[in-house]
């Protein structure tokens, strides 16, 4: 018998969680090195006075088909961790896009021409610019931003649908966002299957999304991973590489893209330091979150949009107390929040405290909500701007990237993380088919 092909997995985020299961399931040894002490990456559960707090509100919408389908392999039922309503994307006072059931086309249309806060001018116009986006394949030139991918609608739309829009997608403000991007991502969502669109709302820590099953399964196959250990050196041997004494036939680095730089680099690897410098040159934008205890008080959904601007930080409040949570807490997003991240950490937690006084009064009923906690993600997501050049995911021989970051269609999200680590051990694989060893097994 021949001994299966053993793969290296550096990073225990989403997108290596996806690789090293993937890999698994096709037969090979995999071996898990994640610096942190908890798996997860930039979606993940982290204890903070003995609570179980995620680094921020992340959100699945029903196009994620590759991380719902990760889920249910690991165990994890997706209609139990989450829940799914239709897109809606309206503030307190109902003035925004709700998309009804039904065909996504015709959910789509009816959602555009139902936009409450517009007037019928301008939702026929936003209308007739979706349909020439669509007449276009949902293309448009490579260094148009969102701005002018929308200058023919009204200020009162881009302000009130483009920009939320923009901003929970691609977490970069539409003047400096990718049109290119942005249009992928409504033609995905809006126009695709149904179901495409609806939100998808964790009731469950992020660990109980993914993480936690996914490391059980994993050990469950016999599989290691190792936690709190850093890959330290990288280098290649005859066909495969050694990583910290280890011989391996392939190695997925999902990591960081500047950890991954740091360990293509030192490889001497001409391919390798070749992509290095692309993936260091990567610049991001943070997303700070504020948890807010409001008595027992409840929204008008569990999600609701806010107006947002110089001295309103948050776009986006959610209500735990309807997925599962504690009554009462609430949790403001910032998204693209580099200019807040600026003014500090307590001068946002008192802007957004204000901001929800104002806006959620109705629901407030004269109580002030209490600041629990304040969490910077200072590299969220890479910026999606236009001509933006992301690395390949190909280093060089047997040796891929894998993360959110890499060459692809999509913004910086759960389900591009996921789609990266599936593609890296598929393309390893195909690369190693014809080595000595089989690439899977019955």
């Amino acid at each position: 018998m021949r001994a299966s092909p053993r793969l290296a997995v550096v990073g225990a985020g989403w997108a290596g969680l996806a690789a090293a299961v993937r890999a698994s399931q096709a037969g090979w040894s995999v071996v898990v090195f994640e610096l942190a002490a908890h798996a997860g990456g930039r979606a993940r559960s982290v204890l903070q006075a003995g609570q179980a707090l995620d680094n921020g509100q992340h959100i699945l919408i029903g196009a994620y088909a590759r991380c719902l389908d990760l889920m249910r392999t690991v165990g994890v039922d997706p209609a139990h961790v989450l829940l799914r309503t239709p897109l809606n994307l309206c503030q307190p006072d109902g003035l925004g896009l709700a998309l009804p059931d039904g065909p996504p086309l015709w959910a789509a249309i009816r959602g555009l021409l139902g936009v409450q806060g517009l007037a019928l001018g301008e939702r026929l116009r936003l209308l007739a610019t979706a349909a020439g986006w669509a007449a276009n394949r949902f293309q448009c030139p490579e260094g148009m931003n969102v701005d002018e991918l929308c200058r023919s609608l009204s200020p009162a739309t881009r302000a009130l649908l483009i920009e939320p829009l923009c901003v929970a997608a691609l977490n970069t403000p539409s003047a400096e966002a990718s049109g290119r991007v942005f249009l992928r991502v409504l033609r995905d969502a809006l126009f695709m299957a149904p179901g495409s669109a609806d939100l998808l709302l964790p009731r469950q820590p992020l660990n109980a999304l993914l993480p936690a099953a996914a490391l059980t399964w994993l050990r469950a196959q016999g599989q290691t991973v190792h936690l709190g250990r850093r890959a330290h050196a990288l280098s290649p041997v005859a066909n495969g590489w050694r990583l910290d004494g280890q011989s391996f036939d392939a190695v997925v680095l999902a990591c960081t893209a500047r950890e991954a730089a740091r360990l293509a680099s030192a490889t001497g690897d001409t391919e390798a330091a070749q992509w290095s410098p692309l993936a260091e040159a990567m610049a991001y934008e943070p997303i700070i979150t504020v948890f807010l205890q409001a008595g027992a008080c409840r929204l008008p959904r569990p999600m609701v949009a806010l107006p947002a601007g110089d001295a309103a930080p948050a776009q986006f409040v959610f209500d735990h107390g309807q997925l599962g949570g504690p009554d009462g807490r609430w949790v403001a997003v910032i998204s693209g929040a580099r200019h807040w991240v600026d003014r500090g950490l307590e001068a946002t937690a008192a802007a957004t405290l204000h901001q929800l006084s104002q806006a959620l009064a109705p629901w407030l009923q004269g109580l002030a909500p209490i600041v629990l906690h304040t969490w910077a993600e200072k590299r969220a997501t890479f910026r999606c701007v236009p001509g933006l050049k992301r690395p390949p995911a190909r280093i060089t021989r047997r040796l891929v990237a894998a993360g959110d970051y890499v060459q692809g269609p999509y913004p910086a999200t759960l389900e591009g993380a996921v789609r990266a680590g599936e593609a890296a051990f598929e393309a390893l694989a195909d690369e190693c088919q014809n080595a000595s060893f089989p690439a899977s097994r019955a």
